[in-house]
């Protein structure tokens, strides 16, 4: 669509990808090219990762969210947490065994049950309490794992009061594992401070929790994640990933020791941008909409009024938004706006938008 508008001089805006816009601070970039200079780092690094990689992120935990992790036992390095959030079902679950998602749910996470020959249940997310979790909804027998994902994508709200509580009785009562995706947990609005899974009590006994370098850091195509918590779980990851695969180059591990112990202005500066984009999104569109909710992220999760479509935004006004059918069964008539983009792009959707919404009935 995007070739064939270009060929018509026409410009389409694209508000439907989660991909950051501004990459690593420099003194992350400088550490990658420093190291990828010397002349010991290519050969293969070691299967399970610097030792003080995973010593860098257990060091995170403690002081920005409160959690206690054993560097050697509870910390896997795996090349990015998508790759995580599949394997994960392949050392979980077993054929026939059910995988519990919330609903909505970020799309990938449908692959590892697929992978794994398990089936797939949801734990309906509660829009009209705070987004929490239903577990009254989810089955009792055989389930292998449960997804958890705050801040939510899509659903752009932080963990609710009580959330991570009734996911550690569920897996206490079910025999289930907890998989946590914290991939958005430094990005939370409105003076909120980062909520880890892992600091609740009972937690590490359950479950694991993914934390990715991409959202935090903009290092979104470098491909390092992490699987952290129950150290039995992290050593099927790490068990899987010694034969699959063979490490991650060693200058691009030395570059997230860099960002995970370096300076933090970034972080905060990223958070801050995208809370004044988020800002700016509701100024605009909360009088056409009524009142939106985005606690957290970079997307805004939004109900798209009668007879606009994410096909007739693309068709009649050229914005390009991620249609909510494919988040899961509840997401049909909705639409995710992404704020990773420039403000001059956001400026340009938003203008789109606005027609869009004003012509509706």
């Amino acid at each position: 669509m995007a070739r064939l508008a270009a060929a018509e001089h026409e410009l389409i805006i694209d508000l439907g990808r989660g991909n950051p816009e501004t990459g690593p601070p420099p003194h992350v970039i400088h550490a990658l090219g420093q190291a990828a200079r010397r002349t010991d780092v290519h050969g293969y690094s070691p299967f399970r990762g610097l030792p003080e990689l995973r010593v860098a992120l257990a060091e995170r935990y403690r002081d920005i969210y409160g959690v206690s992790l054993a560097a050697d036992r509870e910390v896997a390095i795996v090349p990015g947490t998508k790759t995580a959030i599949v394997e994960l079902c392949l050392a979980l679950a077993e054929e026939g065994q059910t995988v519990v998602l919330p609903d909505p749910y970020y799309p990938d996470y449908p692959s590892g049950p697929a992978l794994a020959g398990a089936d797939i249940s949801y734990a309906p997310l509660d829009p009209g309490n705070g987004w929490p979790p239903d577990f009254s909804e989810a089955p009792s027998d055989n389930v292998a794992a449960v997804y958890l994902n705050y801040p939510s994508n899509p659903a752009a709200v932080a963990a609710p009061d009580g959330a991570f509580e009734e996911a550690v009785a569920y897996a206490r009562t079910t025999g289930a594992a907890i998989v946590h995706d914290f991939a958005y947990g430094d990005l939370v609005f409105d003076g909120r401070e980062p909520r880890s899974f892992l600091a609740t009590p009972g937690a590490k006994e359950v479950g694991v929790e993914l934390y990715s370098m991409s959202k935090s850091y903009g290092m979104a195509g470098w491909r390092v994640g992490f699987v952290v918590g129950n150290a039995e779980i992290v050593e099927r990851i790490n068990l899987l990933n010694d034969h699959c695969r063979v490490g991650i180059f060693r200058p691009i591990q030395e570059a997230c020791v860099a960002a995970l112990t370096g300076p933090q202005d970034s972080v905060a500066e990223r958070r801050e941008t995208y809370e004044r984009r988020r800002d700016r999104v509701f100024e605009v569109l909360e009088p056409l909409l009524g009142a939106l909710t985005c606690e957290g992220t970079f997307y805004i999760w939004l109900k798209l009024p009668e007879r606009v479509t994410f096909e007739t935004l693309l068709t009649e006004h050229r914005v390009v938004v991620a249609p909510g059918e494919g988040f899961g069964p509840s997401g049909a008539g909705h639409a995710r706006l992404s704020l990773a983009v420039s403000d001059e792009t956001l400026e340009l959707g938003l203008e789109r938008l606005v027609a869009a919404f004003e012509a509706a009935p």
